[in-house]
């Protein structure tokens, strides 16, 4: 009988997967990506996999939903390094500008799942709605602190840019969205 698994080593394990997935699932798309794909690429037997993660969409479920806490929490601690509200809210075009140059930079994870699976996975669903809507009321937070401008076009602004950078390579994006950001909360 073999030894059992320490908490440890299943962390380990957990992040292993979590880590294979998401680079995965973020170059080549959720569907293109078969779990023999994660297997191999996490070092990880599929019957542990499968201990870790009962399903393939359980499995995106948490990939997106760290991922939400790291790229939510990048943005923020790139954006509150200002101290002037108006920089802060203009801050989240420079950091997504520079995101969008990262040589791996294939667009929002979360309409990227959405475009794939959106419409037949409810756990998917629902995770891609409230990212959106974290991100929508982090940006707003930001927003409101600055101006009495409405947030809502900040964001429109900022979720137009990604979906523009990613389909065009055209990192400038956000500098243009970061212009008429500018202009309405002046």
């Amino acid at each position: 009988m073999p030894a059992p698994i320490s908490e440890e080593q299943k962390t380990r394990d957990r992040e292993a997967l979590l880590d294979a997935a998401e680079a995965l699932f973020y170059e080549r798309g959720i569907q293109a990506v078969g779990m023999d794909d994660i297997r191999g690429a996490a070092g990880i037997a599929l019957k542990r996999i499968y201990g870790l993660f009962s399903t393939k969409e359980d499995l995106v479920v948490a990939v997106l939903q760290r991922r939400d806490a790291r790229w939510r929490g990048n943005l923020t601690d790139y954006v509150e390094r200002r101290d002037d509200p108006q920089e802060r809210v203009l801050a989240v075009f420079d950091w997504l500008e520079q995101w969008f140059a990262e040589p791996d930079f294939r667009g929002c994870a979360w309409i990227n799942a959405f475009g794939e699976l959106g419409a037949t996975s409810p756990a998917i669903l629902t995770e891609v709605r409230a990212h959106k809507q974290a991100f929508q009321e982090q940006l707003a937070a930001w927003v409101t602190a600055a101006t009495d401008a409405a947030a809502e076009p900040v964001y429109l602004l900022a979720e137009g840019a990604i979906v523009s950078a990613a389909i065009t390579g055209d990192t400038s994006a956000a500098r243009r969205a970061r212009e008429a950001t500018r202009t309405l909360i002046a």
